[in-house]
């Protein structure tokens, strides 16, 4: 069964202030932080996630990038958020660098409810008061109650 947002992240980290220079950096220090709420090897997130790059950019425009993966290991779905202090270059589909990185987990037989959960991130990071709201907090804390309080919001 898919869980909610504020349920992903629950369990996963949250980095509101990583300091990269490229995608691949980005996604190397975002799958050290899974692996630790994991259990599965950083190596084995980081090939996975380039992996599904290979297939195309998942940079979803107005700096949001949603790498995702399904991984032999991974019990249920699990998020990962990071705000980059400087924005870096996904190959967004607005060609705009990106700032925003919310990483998705999945067990590899788990298809239906990783699409369901990567299509949920996707839907609340379309809007733009909650990409200012990320852009402008400053601890892990803020960023969990943004994320909580936009569930809140679109549930009711």
């Amino acid at each position: 069964m898919t869980r909610d947002l504020s349920d992903l992240l629950l369990g996963g980290p949250v980095l509101p202030a990583l300091n990269c220079t490229s995608a691949k950096q980005v996604f190397s220090r975002l799958s050290s932080a899974m692996s630790d709420k994991t259990g599965v090897s950083d190596r084995d997130i980081l090939h996975a996630i380039v992996e599904r790059e290979k297939l195309g950019s998942t940079a979803v425009g107005h700096g949001v990038v949603l790498p995702h993966a399904r991984l032999p290991g991974i019990q249920q779905p699990i998020g990962g958020f990071a705000r980059l202090l400087t924005p870096v270059d996904f190959d967004a589909v607005d060609e705009q660098p990106c700032d925003l990185v919310f990483m998705l987990l999945a067990s590899d037989g788990d298809g239906a409810d990783h699409l369901r959960a990567l299509a949920k991130i996707a839907r609340v990071m379309r809007h733009a008061g909650l990409r200012k709201d990320l852009r402008d907090a400053e601890t892990e804390q803020d960023i969990r109650d943004i994320f909580c309080a936009s569930i809140a919001s679109s549930a009711a």
